[in-house]
């Protein structure tokens, strides 16, 4: 509770501030801090950089605790009521409160310690308990739109440099209908590959259910909209510029905030889990510190009798469902390493070049999907995000670099305006989308480019208000039909826009200086 102390001090220092002007009836506690306006009315009472780093406590609103990430393999814990766990053992014979015990394993039992995740869970009821599961038909509001990809069969692999106009809101559909699936590579039953969807719902999901992909590991960013997210674990509320990871398994329901339709990212690692990026001679802080990720505190349902739940499943890129008779959202207390947890990206620490050129956007990296095939230093999926940033090189181009690339980079832009891009209708727009696929050129557009060779250098920030990222993958990706065709998004003129009007600026010098080879005139 010392952060709780911490809290209600910051609000007393600012009570009395008449440019804030936080005033409460009553004494703010860990109970009565619930709500989104207390939330954001507390944090620029308390946070005093807010700007654009949307740094909010949410740990308090929405039951989240800061335990920081698992890089150093210790085990977690919550309770939602004292004496929920067990003292010294996982498995007694009778588990406290007449709980049943049930294991939650992410990798293999004899997976090395430092890529060892398991937790153990202590549930009202088995998460076993349900009925036998059903295909759900395509025609149900709960179905997928597009399945996932089984060895490129539902993918269109092409060279071309892609760029999407902003994806539309769908104000009739909640979470599960809503996930559009745009581009991937792979197969969910050989757990190998990655699947990239956009998200747009405007409903909520129905009250009794609940949702888990056998898949992969999800990785959600919100673009627009508040996801109000309970899991097995706990709530978890996140927001635009902040990141929520949801394991493989993990069951969970998806509501919105205010009713407020929602829209964003998604990317589905099929093999392995995320890891913080090794630092190197960065050192031992920056990038995403391991103190500032997030999980929820354990919170449960009681509702077990005359109910009915219905559990949905996306098995092999198939929806499934299940009825049971009382609800999953049942953990009264858990312990372990495997976890979903948050992130806010305004908490990012960038670092970059003090002197000259612009060094590899890999600097940039919040989370990373090592690829043991392919070698090391080689991610199956990396997340990279472009906050705002000091820019002080000499004498340098410093926008990002004309690049072929043996990875595949799909970009998105949450808000803002991306630097290396132009803006506006016909180009790097928010909630738009880019792919630049494996040895596919991309680099600054034209008018990027003039400028910035001809600008003046002084130390500028760039990024104000801006917050792009990129899913990086060392997988050629594919597009689905639904992302080149349905989805009517796809800027036709991509390339004749950005990269045909660029100017030849050669000068042959003059044979006074040498140079003879092939001379045209």
């Amino acid at each position: 509770m010392q952060g709780l102390k911490r809290l209600q001090e910051a609000i007393e220092r600012h009570r009395e501030n008449k440019d804030i002007n936080i005033k409460y009836k009553t004494p703010l506690t860990i109970r009565n801090i619930n709500t989104f306006t207390d939330e954001q009315a507390i944090d620029d009472a308390c946070n005093p950089i807010r700007c654009n780093r949307s740094v909010r406590i949410s740990e308090w609103v929405r039951g989240v605790q800061r335990v920081g990430f698992n890089v150093q393999k210790t085990s977690i814990e919550s309770e939602a009521i004292e004496g929920a766990l067990p003292l010294a053992a996982n498995s007694p014979q009778k588990c406290p409160y007449g709980l049943y015990n049930e294991k939650l394993s992410g990798t293999a039992f004899t997976a090395p310690r430092d890529d060892n995740l398991q937790s153990w869970l202590y549930r009202i009821l088995p998460s076993a308990s349900h009925q036998n599961f059903e295909p759900v038909p395509d025609s149900s509001a709960q179905s997928l739109n597009s399945p996932s990809p089984q060895y490129g069969k539902h993918f269109n692999a092409i060279p071309n440099q892609l760029r999407w106009d902003p994806f539309d809101f769908d104000k009739e559909v909640s979470w599960i209908h809503s996930l559009h699936l745009l581009a991937g590579a792979g197969d969910p039953t050989m757990k190998s590959g990655i699947a990239i969807y956009i998200y747009a719902a405007g409903a909520s999901m129905p009250e009794k259910s609940a949702f888990y992909s056998a898949d992969g590991d999800f990785l959600i960013v919100p673009q627009h909209g508040v996801l109000d997210i309970r899991t097995e674990f706990g709530k978890i509320l996140v927001r635009p510029n902040e990141i929520c990871v949801i394991p493989r398994g993990i069951r969970y329901h998806v509501a919105l905030h205010d009713n407020e339709p929602v829209r964003g990212y998604i990317l589905e690692l099929f093999q392995g889990h995320f890891k913080l990026p090794e630092l190197g001679p960065i050192g031992s802080n920056g990038l995403a510190n391991a103190r500032d990720f997030q999980s929820p505190v354990a919170d449960f349902i009681e509702d077990y009798e005359d109910t009915e739940w219905t559990l949905y499943a996306k098995f092999d890129g198939k929806m499934f469902s299940a009825k049971q008779s009382h609800t999953p959202f049942d953990i009264v207390g858990w312990h372990g390493t495997f976890y979903p947890y948050k992130y806010d990206l305004g908490r990012f620490n960038p670092v970059g070049s003090i002197s000259y050129d612009h060094p590899d956007p890999s600097i940039f990296t919040v989370l990373s999907a090592p690829s043991l095939p392919h070698g090391p230093g080689t991610a199956v999926a990396d997340f990279v995000i472009f906050p705002p940033r000091w820019l002080v090189q000499e004498n340098t181009f410093r926008p990002p670099w004309y690049h072929r690339n043996t990875m595949s980079e799909f970009m998105g832009l949450i808000h803002g305006n991306y630097d290396a891009k132009g803006a506006g209708k016909g180009g790097f727009q928010p909630a738009g989308a880019s792919l630049h696929n494996t040895m596919s050129g991309h680099g600054p557009d034209m008018q990027t480019f003039e400028k910035a060779s001809t600008m003046d250098l002084p130390p500028s920030k760039v990024g104000e208000g801006s917050m792009a990222f990129m899913f990086e993958t060392c997988l050629m990706l594919g597009v689905t039909e639904w992302g080149l065709k349905t989805s009517q998004k796809v800027q036709e003129q991509y390339n004749a826009h950005s990269w045909q009007p660029l100017k030849v600026h050669f000068k042959r010098p003059d044979k006074a200086s040498g140079a003879t080879n092939g001379d045209k005139k």
